[in-house]
């Protein structure tokens, strides 16, 4: 589809860098528009994982093993982490050692609310003492206050994203009436004009990468070893 867009301005104009800026534009403007919902989708995740700590405290408490806790919650569990905790169902039944399991799981989650919930569970499959749901529960309490935390942060995060956008949209949109209008592009039209065009776009495409960095928040470092494959 860039390569198409690309090409059609390339050929409509006669200038080749306005067709590479189309390419970038129809590969980049989605990326710059999702960047929000990456976001979200983070926070949903450390969510879900703090819903089921609770959840999974909760059946504990019921004088059920672990293992048939994690069985009993799998039919119930929250979406953004569902195919993760049927995989960690899934190796149970295969035989595998539950601590394998367990560290398997922490590596599909992927991410340090997923490694603070594992070691908890590792903690509790070492033990096997009374203890793991209180303990669940009190991670789920630290999950929750972080995904507070880190709605408010994202709450910030959104006025320079939409600036961002705003900034793009308008950018094309002079772009769209300057091919409206060849006489306002004219000085672009020869090679040193090209150089420069070219030059602008780098500058500002930069600019908009740079921008989603700073509102994407950083990876978590993890804590628990990767388990052997």
């Amino acid at each position: 589809m860039a390569a198409v867009g690309g090409g059609v301005v390339w050929a409509v104009t006669g200038w080749p860098v306005a067709g590479g800026i189309a390419a970038v534009t129809v590969v980049g403007l989605p990326v710059l528009l999702s960047t929000g919902k990456v976001a979200t989708a983070r926070i949903d995740r450390v969510e879900a994982i703090e819903e089921w700590s609770r959840r999974l405290g909760d059946v504990l408490l019921t004088g059920v093993g672990l293992e048939q806790a994690i069985a009993t919650t799998a039919r119930s569990v929250p979406a953004p982490i569902a195919t993760e905790v049927r995989g960690l169902e899934a190796r149970l039944g295969a035989r595998w050692s539950t601590e394998d399991v367990l560290r398997a799981f922490a590596d599909d989650l992927d991410c340090q609310a997923g490694d603070l919930l594992v070691a908890a569970l590792l903690l509790g499959v070492r033990r096997r003492g009374p203890g793991l749901a209180r303990v669940l529960v009190s991670v789920a309490d630290t999950l929750a206050e972080e995904v507070a935390v880190a709605r408010r942060i994202e709450a910030e995060r959104a006025k320079p994203r939409t600036t961002a956008r705003a900034v793009t949209f308008i950018t094309l949109g002079v772009a769209a009436a300057g091919l409206a209008n060849p006489a306002y592009l004219a000085p672009y039209g020869d090679g040193l004009g090209q150089v420069i065009l070219a030059a602008i776009a780098a500058v500002f495409v930069g600019c908009l990468a740079w921008m989603r960095r700073l509102t994407l928040p950083a990876p978590e470092p993890r804590f628990i070893r990767r388990a052997a494959p």
